[in-house]
């Protein structure tokens, strides 16, 4: 209603003017130059032309769309307002060109350009409509038509344009027009395919791959024309600030695509490579229907390491778009877990508690210490020879190993260069983590290191009973769960603080300081050498 009433205000201010020029003047040539040399009927004209260009929008748009979403009609107007300043910007670039013509044409491209953007909505609606008509493909496809036919037309008049004239602003807009020709390309490539997919009754599986590709080509080809013409630009006219958004978001959307392409080669890799096919067992175990396609699992299943099942092929598809678990999101490409790697980390822990038992067993206690960690530093420095045979470790000055000169540093010695120590740092950056210096494999532990964790149940043997009370079904056992990984990453976080420390003081380490070191090992082992016994016989 609002359309119709500006449309009549304006056609009738438009019927004033030109009957007053008519009335003045009595001709037709002295009334155009009447009307072209007056500011106010110019005016009335150009709101003439605008009101009609809306109308035209509205009736194309009632022809070949209908009626629009409000998602449309929200993107349509967001992307809008941005063109309409990048106009106004590009005005200011081709001030000496500006004329009624030079504005028809920026009106042109602003009217083409916002059918592109709906063509592509409209596409996109496509692939998540369920049901679509005849009528739907006809609009579509009659639109894509007319968008490619428009487009090529425009490019070929600003190529013969600028080689009968030589370079004009006609570049810029056959630039403009060869960016939207690749948009029509893009959303008929889009269109092909989801047709295609719709006249089949099994989902297409290859899709998603060619979208990518397309996607990846498609973008490739518009950061070399914004390229091209940002350089021609700056070589014949200015900097054109108008291009730089576009451009900025053409190359991160190409980024982007070359992003995805490469992160879901490797997630398909190593789902193809990684990780085990689901067993019939494990699909009766579980809920037995993929959430991705939500129909049975019956074979060609894969298990992911977070433990969730799925369709093979909805999983390739499912990684084209994003790597991570349809269930939990877990990030596929971070935790590569196989069944091989699992069990040797298993075998590997186990194998550790046996000996660090054992070899504690038969230390015996230490005060203020388990009676196991003497006998796993013990091991430790014998497997890493950091030590001499017989030496002892000064209780009251915890130690740091030093890769490459044999020795031992105290934490709380001065070191050149103004390094701090470890402790103290790691205690700054992280103040609710205990201070435990994790062992290296040529260092003696210190006398109050923590002693190893216990080895974790193996699952294989537990009931599902006992799994089941081990797994819980209240609130509090999951916080705890969330509790304990907590714990763990301020565990983690403090063990790479002090792994970067230990690289720090190791690399800024004088010849002098290593020698020093060295010298103070040779001296504790001096001093921690048994001495002879001496008899003493009675006066």
């Amino acid at each position: 209603m609002r359309t119709l009433g500006l449309s009549i205000i304006s056609m009738a201010l438009t019927g004033l003017v030109i009957g007053n020029a008519y009335y003045q003047k009595k001709q037709f040539y002295p009334s155009v130059v009447y009307i072209t040399k007056s500011n106010p009927s110019m005016a009335v004209i150009y709101i003439q032309a605008l009101v009609l260009v809306l109308m035209l929008g509205k009736v194309m748009k009632k022809i070949f769309l209908g009626t629009l979403r409000a998602a449309e009609f929200e993107h349509l107007m967001e992307r809008f307002w941005y063109a309409l300043t990048e106009t106004c910007l590009a005005f200011t670039v081709f001030r000496d060109d500006f004329n009624p013509k030079f504005v028809a044409l920026f009106t042109v491209l602003l009217f083409l350009k916002s059918f592109h953007w709906l063509a592509e909505d409209r596409v996109d609606y496509m692939e998540r409509s369920p049901v679509i008509g005849w009528l739907f493909h006809v609009r579509v496809a009659g639109l894509l038509l007319c968008l490619g036919l428009f487009d090529f037309e425009l490019i070929s008049y600003a190529y013969q344009s600028t080689i009968a004239k030589g370079v004009t602003v006609q570049l810029v807009f056959g630039f403009e027009y060869a960016i939207l020709m690749t948009m029509v390309i893009n959303t008929a490539i889009k269109y092909i395919f989801h047709a295609a997919e719709l006249r089949s009754d099994t989902p297409w599986e290859n899709k998603a791959v060619f979208l990518l590709y397309t996607e990846l080509i498609i973008g490739f080809t518009r950061v070399i024309l914004y390229v091209v013409f940002v350089i021609l630009m700056v070589k014949i006219f200015t900097l054109p600030m108008f291009a730089f958004r576009p451009m900025y978001y053409t190359m991160r959307n190409f980024k982007k695509a070359l992003n995805d392409v490469i992160l879901s080669r490797r997630a398909i890799r190593n789902m193809n490579t990684l990780y085990p096919d689901a067993t019939t067992e494990e699909l009766q175990m579980s809920d037995n229907i993929c959430i991705i396609c939500r129909e049975d699992m019956v074979s060609n299943s894969k298990k992911l390491p977070c433990g969730h099942i799925f369709h093979t092929a909805c999983l390739r598809s499912w990684f084209q778009r994003q790597q991570t678990c349809p269930t939990c999101r877990l990030n596929i490409l971070r935790t590569p877990i196989t069944a091989a790697t699992t069990t040797a980390a298993a075998a590997a822990a186990a194998a550790a508690a046996a000996a660090a038992a054992g070899t504690g067993g038969n230390a015996g206690p230490q005060a203020g210490n388990d009676g196991g960690v003497a006998g796993a530093a013990a091991s430790v420095a014998a497997a890493g020879g950091g030590t001499a045979s017989g030496a002892t470790i000064d209780a009251s000055r915890p130690t740091i190993g030093l890769p490459g000169i044999g020795a031992t540093a105290t934490l709380n010695s001065t070191l050149p260069n103004g390094i701090p120590t470890a402790a103290a740092n790691a205690m700054t950056m992280f103040p609710g983590a205990p201070l435990v210096l994790p062992p290296f494999p040529f260092v003696g532990l210190p006398p109050y290191t923590m002693p190893l964790p216990p080895v974790p149940p193996m699952f294989e043997t537990l009931t599902d009973d006992e799994i089941r009370a081990m797994e819980g079904n209240e609130r509090r056992h999951i916080e705890e769960r969330i509790k304990h990984l907590q714990n763990i990453r301020t565990l983690l976080d403090a063990s790479v603080a002090l792994m970067n420390q230990y690289t720090a003081i190791t690399a800024r380490l004088s010849p002098e300081a290593v020698a020093h070191l060295q010298q103070q090992q040779q001296q504790q082992q001096t001093t921690a050498a048994p001495q002879p016994a001496q008899s003493t016989t009675g006066a």
